[in-house]
């Protein structure tokens, strides 16, 4: 008889083999699974006798907490479709997510709670609102609820073509799209992970990625098959991230490019002691070289990039280390582990591809898109068929991002297609900027746009944060830049920031950029 590809198998798995291990750490609480799970029916439990079932939508709004991990489990196994919503969002967003999706119950963190009372009288699909900090009128108490319910429920038959989240991406140039997955989807992307990074039960992960972003790159369900123990950071700074590393023996975290920046740059003093051999995962925008070096070298970490989009539940691709790798130099490795890499055994094809649809050659040089297809892929966007049938046109879902392939088949990503800037007919991949710029001394962050330009069309312009106790100029770093690229590419003018406007995930808003220094300010 065959099983459904589901991750509510993984939980199976770990409610027989893993009950007296220590699951989930939040704070000063701490569970088995036995006792996770336990929490995870009873809320299963109040769902249902809430009038939810199969199909049916549930928004959270919350940071990494034990209660927003639990939603993992609790509303999957009902059949139910799980809604995590970015909670970096201001109550407008909430408004339209929480209508698009027609959730018929909200779950909130104490810090939002204010916030969806304020829209409350516009959200008329939503039934029932769930408080996840306490009592508040108006709203149901979560610990109450489980601690007056029972485990018991009607466990509905999934099938791995349902529904298992629906994931909005950022809408940076348009309204967020409700990115459809499925059982099966996630259930790869588990599997493919750790084909590729194996994980014991042994391993102690600490939640630095926020659970809302791609389900957590499925870590949310990653940890639990492997037995390990998930450790809930709500608020990440790199003096939160070093103490949990020390205080809780941390073996493993996944962190976007931004958290490495700060993890890399952060005072001595948090960085002195750290353990060695702590391996991270990161993805979600290309990183730089430089922090890699840094991060490894100083720190003695292990750091692996995997590529993909939330729209392929998140990961299609790995940095995968090859034995010839072992003889290159610090430098030469960290290079090599910027670039994208090649698909992971389960998630299916990758090419780049021309205009045409044509695979361009592996010649490191010649720039396509990043096309895929396979088992990862999500089933399309929520309610919106028009921008479905645009994203898979041709059979392929299409990525956005602009890309070359070496000769060993490694992606690497140049740029997104709408962040190349063309320059007197030129293309420049403002990503090759970034890295060179960011191995400046004095350069903690930068992102380089495309400003108008009366002669070239648009021309490169650099906005810079600087580090801590660093001081450069303009003309110091074009001298810079021009040491180390072709001088059509180098920045015409530089503008230094306080901190670069980004998404919740860490994505650096261009689109921010591109209006000028003072549209920054307005942030």
């Amino acid at each position: 008889m065959e099983i459904a590809l589901t991750p509510m198998e993984f939980a199976r798995r770990a409610r027989r083999l893993y009950a007296d291990r220590e699951a989930v750490v939040d704070g000063d609480q701490r569970w088995s699974y036995a006792e996770f799970f336990a929490r995870c029916d009873r809320w299963s439990s109040v769902l249902q006798g809430l009038g939810i079932v199969a199909g049916d939508r549930v928004a959270t709004i919350s940071p990494n907490t034990h209660a927003q991990l639990e939603s993992f489990y609790g509303v999957p196994q009902l059949g139910a479709v799980l809604v995590p919503i970015n909670y970096r969002l201001i109550a407008e967003d909430f408004l339209y997510l929480l209508n698009h999706s027609g959730a018929k119950v909200v779950c909130v963190h104490p810090d939002f709670l204010s916030a969806v009372d304020g829209i409350r009288d516009r959200i008329p699909g939503v039934q029932h609102f769930v408080s996840f900090g306490g009592p508040r009128q108006g709203w149901i108490d979560y610990e109450a609820a489980l601690a007056g319910a029972t485990e018991a429920f009607d466990h509905p038959v999934i099938a791995e073509g349902d529904l298992l989240t629906i994931n909005y991406t950022s809408g940076t140039t348009s309204r967020p799209k409700g990115v459809m997955i499925t059982h099966r989807n996630a259930w790869m992307n588990v599997v493919g992970t750790l084909v590729h990074i194996p994980m014991t039960p042994a391993e102690r992960y600490l939640w630095t990625l926020p659970m809302f972003h791609a389900n957590g790159w499925t870590f949310v369900w990653i940890v639990t098959a492997v037995g390990g123990t998930h450790v809930c950071l709500p608020k990440v700074d790199p003096a939160a991230v070093f103490e949990r590393i020390a205080t809780e023996r941390i073996s493993f975290l996944c962190a976007a490019p931004t958290v490495l920046i700060g993890i890399a740059n952060a005072p001595d003093q948090l960085r002195h002691g750290a353990p060695k051999g702590l391996r991270v995962l990161t993805a979600g925008a290309p990183p730089a070289a430089q922090t890699i070096e840094r991060i490894e070298g100083d720190l003695g970490w292990e750091i692996t990039q995997l590529y993909g989009l939330t729209e392929v539940s998140p990961f299609i691709t790995i940095c995968e280390p090859r034995p010839d790798h072992a003889a290159l130099s610090l430098e030469q490795r960290a290079r090599i582990k910027a670039r994208q890499g090649v698909e992971l055994m389960t998630s299916g094809e990758l090419r780049v591809v021309d205009e045409a649809g044509v695979e361009v050659p592996w010649d490191g040089a010649t720039v396509g898109e990043i096309v895929v297809r396979g088992n990862v892929v999500m089933k399309g966007y929520f309610e919106d068929p028009e921008a479905t049938a645009l994203a898979f046109r041709g059979g392929w879902f299409h990525s956005g991002d602009a890309a070359v392939v070496h000769a060993d088949g490694f992606a690497e990503i140049r740029d997104r297609l709408k962040d190349v800037i063309i320059s007197g007919g030129e293309n420049i991949s403002s990503v090759e900027l970034e890295g060179i710029l960011l191995r400046h001394p004095a350069v903690q962050e930068v992102a380089v746009v495309g400003l108008p330009d009366e002669k070239w069309g648009e021309s490169p312009h650099g906005f810079v944060v600087l580090l801590a106790g660093h001081a450069t100029s303009e003309a110091e770093l074009r001298d810079y830049a021009r040491q180390h690229m072709a001088g059509f590419k180098v920045p015409k003018g530089f503008s230094f920031v306080d901190e670069l406007p980004k998404t919740a995930t860490g994505k650096i808003q261009k689109y921010v950029l591109r209006k000028g220094k003072a549209a920054i300010s307005a942030q």
